[in-house]
């Protein structure tokens, strides 16, 4: 096999045969090669976050007007490392009455099902962990461990606060996997399959031009899942102090920061993959490893947006954030997976254009009925106000009309 090709399959290739000439048993030398892998995939994830950490708060700083990190090495590069240290030379506490199985699993919990992403991803046509048939649903059920992994904090802490916040996060988490999951389902309907470089596959346009409106929603829907401003209840500290992790302190706390910042990058990796083609891109036939490159400048691009709203726009209150959920994006998700059903039965054998161009005129009307539905919804509450407005400013004939 030609190296270059497929770099992390001739490493496996070389390591199977270099166990197996030792005189190891197959199924052993099996075991130990999946076991390096996966220890180089999570290790090499954990010291990206390093370099994740410290570009998004230069880029935080640029978008606020502020320096962000520039004194620990040229242009602040070192401040990870010198974080790193912080947490791992602070005290480890558990406090009084406090659960010490499920405290010490949650934060390991939390990173592990954001680690557990990465496998499923395609990275090019060739290098990916595993091609499950079933890539999307496995997705969706590992990403039910940091909700887990959230209520087991707040739960064991022995902390009031710490649970309020963990029930709240976790409403908040369960409500936005419901718009998640049905725009999901629109990628796996027009790729009929489950698999991740399947639906990376049957993209040579990518969905997110075909059905811009489910790539919107399931974009506004991961936002709410990794918790990132306008959705950051998770850790809403002016209003529960810090939410479930307030009796977290040192590398136990760290954890719980690391899987915020690499819970949005595999976000947009994610969300590329479903919606931007992935590793597609002119070249990748000849040069199969320009497929890791363009994944990783689209990565880029969605998680820069996601930094961007981070950065300049205000919480939503828990009402709002509620509202926004279930009656907006889960009626509009639902009408639109209809919809997108409906129109591919109908023109599925009418070529790929027409069929493109159908699923998109579906997904401007579902988005101009939607947008006509809140201007009326707009209105009524104007006319409310205005009605209501009189009355108030009468306490004595308010009190004669109760």
């Amino acid at each position: 096999m030609n190296f270059w090709q497929n770099p992390i399959q001739a490493i496996g290739d070389w390591l199977t045969r270099l166990l197996l000439g030792l005189g190891l048993p197959d199924g052993l030398t099996t075991f130990l090669v999946m076991t390096v892998g996966v220890m180089a995939l999570a290790m090499g994830s954990m010291l990206f976050v390093i370099f994740l950490i410290w570009y998004e708060r230069k880029l935080l700083g640029r978008i606020q007007d502020r320096l962000g990190p520039n004194r620990v090495g040229p242009w602040g590069i070192f401040q990870p490392f010198a974080d790193m240290a912080k947490i791992f030379l602070k005290e480890y506490i558990t406090p009084l009455g406090a659960d010490k199985v499920a405290y010490n699993l949650a934060p390991a919990l939390a990173v592990g099902s954001v680690l557990m992403v990465m496998p499923v991803v395609p990275f090019t046509a060739q290098i990916f962990g595993v091609d499950l048939n079933v890539g999307v649903l496995y997705i969706i059920g590992v990403g039910a461990l940091g909700e887990l992994a959230i209520i087991l904090a707040g739960y064991s802490s022995n902390n009031k606060y710490a649970m309020l916040g963990a029930f709240r996060v976790v409403a908040q988490l369960i409500s936005y996997e419901v718009p998640l999951v049905l725009s999901l389902l629109i990628p796996v309907l027009l790729a009929n399959s489950m698999g991740m470089n399947d639906i990376v596959k049957a993209q040579p346009v990518w969905f997110l031009l075909v059905v811009p409106l489910a790539a919107l929603i399931f974009f506004i829907a991961s936002t709410a899942e990794v918790g990132r401003a306008p959705f950051d209840l998770v850790e809403a500290e002016s209003e529960i102090v810090a939410g479930f992790n307030i009796e977290y302190g040192g590398l136990k706390f760290g954890m719980f920061y690391v899987a915020e910042f690499l819970h949005a990058f595999t976000a947009a990796l994610v969300f590329v993959t479903l919606f931007m083609g992935g590793w597609r891109g002119p070249g990748v036939e000849q040069f199969p490893l320009l497929g890791g490159f363009y994944l990783l400048v689209k990565t880029f691009i969605v998680h820069f947006v996601l930094v961007l709203f981070r950065g300049s726009l205000p919480r939503f209150r828990i009402d709002q954030m509620m509202d926004l959920n279930w009656k907006l994006l889960t009626p509009v998700a639902l009408v639109l997976l209809i919809a997108v059903a409906i129109s591919y039965k109908l023109l599925q054998n009418s070529g790929p254009w027409p069929l493109g161009l159908g699923l998109l005129a579906v997904n401007v009307l579902v988005g101009l009925g939607t947008l006509a539905a809140l201007r009326v919804q707009a209105r009524r509450k104007r006319v409310e106000r205005k009605i209501v407005a009189p009355v108030d400013k009468h306490p004595i004939q308010n009190e004669a009309l109760l």
